[in-house]
């Protein structure tokens, strides 16, 4: 997929006359995807990818307040290439700037509680470690990156399993011993078998606040609690009085509103 988009690119730059492309700084890009610095990745992508001779000043860090009107930052080179790069660039910027705002103003409502926020894996194609980053810079946590990084069995493994006990049993027959299993479940009966399965962590899924209070004392402390399903800014301040561990909301990657960012000014200088 990535090296779809990196042909798409080199086709709609080697059609405009006198662009030239990096393509070391392109190969070295797709190969090292995963180690990209995302701290500095308007050095990496776009101009850099097109031009290494383009100077980028950023007049402000990740997780800065920023205001409207505000210089973020300047760049330096070819017009030619600052314009084929300005929408990529601005793309980026304001989706991963509005994603880390909308976060920031979820955890500001879960204060005084002692609720973390967590993402999903609710990313748009190619861009997880971009938005995962956003959410972090916002303030909130990651939750799992891909399959790998846990084991969580949700109504259609349960079903397939046969039930929330022979799901955990499984699990743990399969998963190493350090490796945690949460469990979602989406009512009290569910929750009595999840305990008594052992599961590490019980994500209570669209359930009524009574239920998840009700849930809370059949927990009991014996595992970490997650509450998820349709959680927004709108209705997240519910949740603090419950005293659960987590909150997990695709919202936060799906339907964070961007953040109005434009490259203004473009003028020829003297050297």
């Amino acid at each position: 997929m990535f090296n779809k988009i990196i042909e798409s690119n080199k086709y709609v730059i080697e059609n405009a006359k006198y662009i030239q492309i990096n393509k070391e700084e392109i190969k070295k890009f797709a190969n090292g995807i995963q180690e990209v610095n995302i701290k500095n990745w308007l050095y990496n992508s776009p101009y850099n990818l097109l031009d290494e001779n383009v100077e980028v000043d950023l007049l402000v860090k990740d997780g800065d307040q920023v205001k409207k009107g505000q210089l973020m930052g300047t760049v330096k080179g070819d017009i030619r290439i600052l314009l084929v790069g300005e929408r990529t660039g601005l793309n980026y910027l304001q989706r991963m700037s509005g994603i880390a705002t909308y976060t920031n103003s979820i955890v500001k409502l879960l204060e005084g509680s002692k609720t973390k926020l967590l993402d999903t894996r609710k990313t748009s194609p190619n861009n997880r470690i971009f938005e995962k980053y956003a959410v972090r810079i916002g303030g909130g946590n990651n939750h799992r990156y891909n399959l790998t990084d846990g084991v969580l069995l949700k109504d259609n493994h349960i079903g397939a399993a046969g039930g929330v006990k022979q799901a955990v049993t499984m699990a743990k027959e399969y998963a190493p011993f350090v490796r945690k299993i949460e469990v979602e479940v989406e009512n009290l009966s569910m929750v009595r078998e999840a305990v008594e399965a052992g599961a590490d962590i019980i994500m209570l899924d669209n359930m009524s606040h009574e239920d998840m209070r009700e849930a809370m004392n059949i927990i009991g402390g014996k595992a970490l609690v997650e509450v998820s399903g349709n959680v927004t800014k709108e209705n997240i301040a519910k949740i603090t009085d419950l005293g659960v561990d987590f909150v997990s909301s695709g919202a936060l990657t799906h339907s964070a509103p961007i953040m109005d960012i434009s490259l203004k000014n473009l003028h020829p200088v003297q050297e």
